[in-house]
Formats: C-alpha cells, structure tokens, sequence
C-alpha cells in the first residue's frame, strides 16, 4: 500500500472477511480511530457486550445522574486494554485535549467526563461505548488487507449509530454492492 492509500484508512471501516482465523473479529466491522507508519487504532463496533448495560457501567463507575438518563450501547471494541472505555461518537461534540477528532463526522473520546455528559443527556448526539480496542503494529494491519483479511469502505453515521449490532456487517458488505452469501471461507489467487 502507498502512504497515500495508508492515510485513507483513519475513520474508514474494516470489514472482516470470513475465514480470517482469528474468532474475535469474526464477522466484524470496525471503525479505524488512527492509522499511520507507527500503526493502528480501532474500535469493533457491532460486538455488543450483552452482559454488560451502560446503566450498571455508570454504578460502577460511581457517576452520579441526574434526571433521566440516556441510554448507550456498550461493546468489546477489542482485544487490547479491554477493561479501558472508549466512546465513538459523532463529529458534535469535542473536549479540550481529550476528543480524538476523526474527520468531520466522528470523534472517539476516553475520558469519564463524556460518560457523564451522555449519561445526563447531554454530550454527542450519537455515541457508542467500546471497551478495549483493536490495534496493529507497524505495517502489521496493511499486510492483513494484502491477504485479504479485510475489505475497507467508507463509514458513515447511519451504519455505525443507526444500524441494529446483528445487520452492520451485512450493511457494510453492502456499501460495496458485496452479498454475504457470496463470500467464502478460503481466499484464494487466480
């Protein structure tokens, strides 16, 4: 990949392909937070953590609501660090230093004041929680799309908030004019 191409990838969707191996991104989509030489950063968004709900997060984390409450969902955004929350959220809200801004219409933040803010119904106007991410080395997440590990297309806020967790990696598919049904378990070179 050029460096051209390698800068495209910062909040562009990582599509797993099926058959990659690995069952922790089995049938995942996930938001790329930061891409560069040094290497990746991104968030699973469609692996909702049943077992865990935003409401006995926030008991947990001793935050105080006040009034009604929002309601976010809360996910394994992935293998690395996964006792650490991160909130994707959309492109309306933004903290001093803490906001990652990721293009216009995204921005992932790590801190507990945006819990609180979402959880006194103020904040993003779309977010989701990820606890733990997904990261690469060096090089190491462009080799896995040069083995056909991932498809890549373009996020946008209706796939990523909008979508039901069970349909966003059929949707994403989509995005590309991809049938799931189509898709095999082996890759193979003509």
């Amino acid at each position: 990949m050029t460096e051209t191409e390698m800068q495209t990838l910062e909040g562009k969707l990582l599509i797993a392909m099926p058959g990659m191996g690995d069952p922790r991104f089995d049938k995942s989509v996930v938001f790329v937070c930061a891409h560069s030489d040094e290497g990746a950063l991104g968030l699973i968004i469609n692996k909702p953590t049943p077992e865990l709900q935003f409401e006995n997060l926030l008991k947990q984390l001793e935050i105080k609501i006040d009034g009604p409450s929002r309601d976010i969902r809360v996910h394994f955004g992935g293998p690395v660090e996964n006792g650490r929350g991160f909130v994707l959220h959309s492109g309306d809200y933004k903290t001093n230093e803490a906001t990652l801004k990721v293009g216009d219409a995204f921005g992932m933040t790590a801190t507990l004041d945006v819990l609180e803010e979402i959880a006194n119904g103020t904040g993003p106007n779309s977010a989701l929680l990820a606890l733990g991410y997904a990261g690469w080395g060096p090089g190491q997440l462009e080799a896995e799309i040069l083995q056909n590990g991932w498809l890549t297309c373009d996020a946008s806020p209706e796939l990523i908030f909008g979508n039901e967790d069970e349909t966003k990696w059929t949707a994403a598919l989509g995005t590309l004019g991809v049938d799931a049904l189509m898709l095999s378990e082996t890759a193979g070179r003509a």
